[in-house]
């Protein structure tokens, strides 16, 4: 059951919650279970043959315990943000914004400000996840909600006009954890959840390793709670593709093997399918957005861990996989990758941006290493399985330090000329020895965020990256997001160390998030939010859509900010 219209605590009907299977038997329905030999990546898969084929382009929709299809529950054709980085290939971006712009960006302030009741922890860095927003067709009418999930498992909609939350679902887990968890492994509920628009339901991994599907409209179930990850994993952002949620579980907690998860929602069987990328707890795939889709398939760029491809070992490299049965396509591994595993400047910080760029789809792809690559998204690897299209030089982190410097994600924005931009947030200054920008704003020492165009290398006739503009100094930022010609930007408040209490922040440092819209094209500052949020924010993204700017931070609170009345 859920709770509408209240904010207490709730307690939710168990008896599908069961840890094991309560599906029909997989003898009634066939399956493959396929080994790869020590030439190819090492992974096992169990899938269940679906039962209807998807007409293209058409998302799948979840059955009902009854067997019934959820319809109708999502209005159409509006401003949204439907998964992690807006869309299935983490661009950042949102080409459906109408309102804000940079005439008007000036004029934000904050128009509500949303308490959940999930308890903040210390040592549970994320509260809730980024938030989500999906236009509802509710029986009073049509109306704009923000979902978000707390580390508790609680999911929370909230209405986009007053901030009153609507309703809301407790899941509370029924195990005990193995171990007491800590910043980096807190045992709690971690993926940014995904709404299916099509069926008018929300997916989300909870911390008992279930996945739950919820009605947007007011938090019924959709879908009995199914085995998707292991009890207490670190997993991130789902991600739904034609039909088949995916999630990858990292940093090995608990002693769990880093891996792929995909669970195609038209199984009968709903048994999740599993790729390893390694045989030990190594080489998962922690960048916030998770698994992001290609022109072919799934891609996912993986931390440190051993690379030997005859054994199926893939660390500090991006793989390439067939979508819903987790087959290798293709790697691309950097030629310095032991460097990166001495020094643990992985590319797991990160994950895949999938874009057009004239006649390619490109796959950029960047790490700690402050290094960006482009990839061709059809060929990621070249010949030898090293070779990009283009590798840039080193934009920071001179220090080689694994953490609070460097690069842990980027943007992509189409302008309305054509042109092709790529953001990265900085964390610490710019590299001594990388190539001017032809703007920049004062000195950046604390970090920034670094604007390039995507352009065509008269010489060799293959992509490349120009520095355009660089911005004023910004302490902790993270990953940007575009919308309409506005790059906003959101100061975290605290590095991981500053987070934890391991040091303090540098005198003059404001110790709480901090918004910012910059123009896009120039870098120029046309917002701050100066210190109106009153807590730090964690590994989470400004999300624009319908004219406002939702942010969440640690104290438990989802911020709107909008145009002044």
């Amino acid at each position: 059951m859920s709770t509408v219209g209240t904010q207490s605590e709730i307690q939710v009907d168990r008896k599908n919650g069961k840890r094991a299977w309560n599906g029909p038997p997989f003898a009634a329905s066939p399956f493959v279970k396929a080994c790869g030999p020590a030439a190819s990546l090492m992974f096992f898969a169990v899938v269940g043959l679906a039962t209807a084929q998807l007409a293209t382009g058409q998302l799948a929709t979840a059955q009902l315990a009854t067997g019934q299809l959820a319809t109708g529950q999502l209005a159409t054709g509006q401003d949204e943000w439907l998964t992690w980085g807006h869309d299935p290939e983490r661009t950042g971006s949102n080409p459906d914004e109408k309102i804000l712009n940079k005439d008007n960006v000036s004029q934000l302030d904050v128009r509500w400000t949303a308490q959940i009741s999930t308890v903040a922890k210390g040592y549970v860095l994320s509260t809730m996840t980024a938030p989500l927003v999906a236009t509802v067709n509710s029986p009073q009418g049509t109306a704009t909600r923000v979902f978000v999930v707390g580390s508790d498992n609680t999911v929370f909609a909230i209405d986009a006009v007053t901030g009153k939350i609507v309703w809301q679902k407790a899941n509370p887990n029924p195990l005990t954890e193995p171990k007491k968890g800590d910043y980096r492994c807190p045992n709690t509920q971690n993926a940014t959840p995904v709404i299916d628009k099509a069926s008018g339901i929300i997916y989300v991994s909870t911390s008992d390793g279930k996945l739950r599907g919820f009605s947007v409209v007011d938090g019924e179930d959709r879908i009995p709670p199914t085995k998707f990850t292991d009890p207490f994993a670190r997993n991130w952002s789902l991600n739904l593709i034609d039909g088949v949620v995916y999630s990858p579980t990292a940093r090995g907690c608990l002693g769990l093997q880093s891996h792929f998860t995909g669970l195609d929602l038209n199984d009968p069987a709903r048994h999740p399918l599993e790729y390893y990328t390694n045989t030990g707890i190594t080489s998962g795939a922690w960048g916030r957005g998770g698994l992001v889709r290609g022109p072919n398939g799934i891609l996912a760029q993986t931390a440190d861990g051993p690379y030997d491809p005859a054994a199926g070992k893939f660390g500090n490299s991006v793989v390439a996989l067939t979508p819903k049965n987790f087959r290798l396509q293709d790697t691309f591994t950097p030629a310095n990758w032991e460097y990166l595993n001495k020094t643990d400047l992985d590319l797991g910080s990160g994950n895949p941006v999938v874009f057009r760029f004239q006649k390619w789809t490109l796959a950029a792809v960047v790490g700690k290493e402050s290094v960006i690559y482009l990839l061709d998204a059809n060929h990621i690897g070249g010949a030898d399985h090293h070779t990009p299209l283009y590798t840039s030089p080193r934009w920071g982190n001179d220090e080689a330090k694994l953490h609070d410097r460097g690069i842990w994600g980027i943007t992509t924005w189409e302008d309305p000329q054509g042109r092709r931009w790529i953001y990265a947030p900085m964390l610490g200054p710019p590299s001594r020895d990388a190539p001017k920008f032809q703007r920049s704003y004062g000195a950046t020492d604390q970090g920034s965020t670094m604007a390039f165009e995507v352009r065509v290398d008269t010489s060799t006739g293959k992509p490349t990256l120009a520095p355009v503009w660089i911005s004023r100094e910004m302490h902790a930022p993270e990953p940007p997001t575009v919308a309409n010609g506005v790059v906003y930007v959101l100061l975290s408040g605290k590095t991981s160390d500053e987070s934890r209490g391991v040091i303090q922040a540098p005198a003059g440092v404001n110790p709480n998030a901090a918004l910012y819209a910059l123009d896009a094209e120039t870098g120029k500052e046309l917002y701050s939010s100066g210190k109106l949020i009153t807590s730090f924010t964690h590994f989470n993204e400004p999300v624009v859509s319908g004219g406002q700017v939702y942010i969440c931070t640690w104290d438990g609170k989802i911020y709107a900010f909008g145009l002044k009345k």
